[in-house]
């Protein structure tokens, strides 16, 4: 007889409610093809997103058992060793339906924090060069490798407990762009990170680091930004 899995799928909006599925237990089975599952096997209404399944795109983020996390690299071996699943929307976020997020707020807080680079230079110049072992580049040679997922945003006390926070993923963003040498906009985007909901409303709780997929350290983005406002300020460079 086949072992089952007791799989309990938040349904609704903010105001909904866990419904609770039994789900076929299956060898290297993920979060992911549970909800697929029940989704296929059970109930097609059940909203949700996903994409490349293979860690590549970040889309498939729920909140599973408390924890924000990729549902298609999450074994329920290694999160249900009891087979219990809770599986909600990521929080911090409005819930439009089910486990899927309105991800607007979070990307507009990368507008605010000016996550967009700005250059100086024209399509008729060569390429910019920046050398690969320049003190500029090595400092965030981790932190360009975000996906944006949420994971981090989701996972982020200070974010709940002030919502106008832009939150671990902008900032680390505006970090990059603070160490790229052909950005021209560093005095506009320091501003947008020093006001109060910025970098210095960070707590360095540290749960951002701690959950990223992708082992990035947005603590440290942070902590880089606290001292590169702090410096321009004293200079009146700000």
């Amino acid at each position: 007889m086949q072992s089952l899995l007791t799989a309990r799928i938040w349904r609704g909006g903010s105001d909904g409610a866990f419904v609770t599925y039994e789900v076929p237990r299956q060898d290297s089975q993920t979060v992911l093809d549970v909800v697929t599952w029940v989704q296929r096997a059970l109930d097609p209404t059940l909203a949700y997103r996903y994409a490349c399944r293979v860690g590549m795109c970040g889309s498939c983020a729920m909140t599973v058992n408390g924890r924000a996390r990729w549902t298609c690299r999450t074994h329920v071996e290694r999160v249900a060793p009891h087979g219990i699943l809770d599986i909600a929307p990521l929080a911090n976020l409005p819930v439009i339906k089910d486990l899927t997020t309105d991800m607007a707020d979070f990307f507009d807080k990368w507008t605010k924090a000016e996550g967009r680079f700005q250059g100086a230079a024209t399509r008729r110049q060569d390429f910019a060069r920046v050398a690969p072992d320049s003190r500029q580049r090595r400092a965030v040679d981790a932190a360009i490798e975000c996906i944006g997922c949420g994971v981090c945003y989701a996972s982020c006390d200070v974010v709940n407990w002030r919502p106008d926070f832009l939150g671990p993923a902008a900032l680390n963003r505006a970090w990059t762009l603070v160490n790229d040498v052909r950005d021209i906009a560093l005095r506009q985007r320091l501003r947008a990170v020093a006001g109060d909901a910025g970098c210095h409303s960070c707590h360095t709780q540290g749960s951002c680091t701690e959950r990223c997929p992708k082992n990035l350290a947005p603590t440290s983005a942070i902590a880089g930004l606290k001292r590169v406002t702090a410096q321009a300020a004293m200079r009146r460079k700000l």
